[in-house]
């Protein structure tokens, strides 16, 4: 008869997720993880058949616990501008906390670092890209629409550069040792924003 688990799922996901954000996916080792969450080899690959299944299901906590709690207003509707700055002084506020130099966005991490390379790891980065670029699609469309005529502006493209600023932010952040010119890119950002669509 099969001895009852020790552990909880979470208390997995969680401190091996903090190892693959500061490390990545290839140097990061199953003694790593076992070191890391208590849990020996055959209860993660019973848990979770492999490292690539461990990293999988971290990179759904990561984007539960991390990603949409900074996310949700700017998918909320009638999200506007401050609603986009919002997110990003959060994720630099979480940058702070942990330490800058920090180790940036596990999902921008992840598209550097094995995204081209692996199918199911460059799904999840697409999956959360295109989540960035909806939401930010919503709020720039709420500005418009009580400003000035949505298809006189780009709402498309400026999602677009939105999305993939924030993503080069994350990655600066890894050599960034103070909040200052992440703030200062920020509010560079948003005020291009808010003279394309208040023209």
């Amino acid at each position: 008869m099969p001895r009852p688990k020790q552990y909880d799922r979470k208390d997995i996901l969680a401190p091996a997720m903090e190892l693959f954000w500061a490390r990545g996916y290839y140097a990061t080792s199953i003694d790593d993880l076992v070191g890391a969450t208590g849990v020996s080899r055959h209860g993660l690959y019973a848990e979770f058949r492999d490292k690539r299944g461990l990293f999988v299901a971290v990179m759904e906590t990561y984007f539960e616990t991390v990603v949409s709690p900074a996310f949700d207003r700017v998918e909320a509707e009638g999200a506007g501008l401050s609603d986009i700055r919002a997110y990003f002084e959060t994720q630099i506020a979480l940058a702070v906390a942990r330490g800058l130099p920090g180790p940036g966005c596990l999902v921008a991490n992840t598209m550097t670092e094995s995204g081209p390379h692996d199918e199911a790891f460059g799904a999840l980065v697409r999956r959360h890209l295109d989540r960035l670029n909806a939401g930010f699609r919503n709020a720039l469309r709420s500005v418009c629409s009580g400003r000035r005529p949505e298809d006189s502006v780009d709402v498309g493209s400026l999602a677009n550069f939105l999305m993939i600023s924030a993503q080069g932010l994350w990655s600066v952040s890894r050599i960034t040792p103070e909040p200052g010119p992440l703030r200062a890119y920020v509010d560079c950002l948003l005020r291009s924003i808010e003279e394309r669509v208040t023209q």
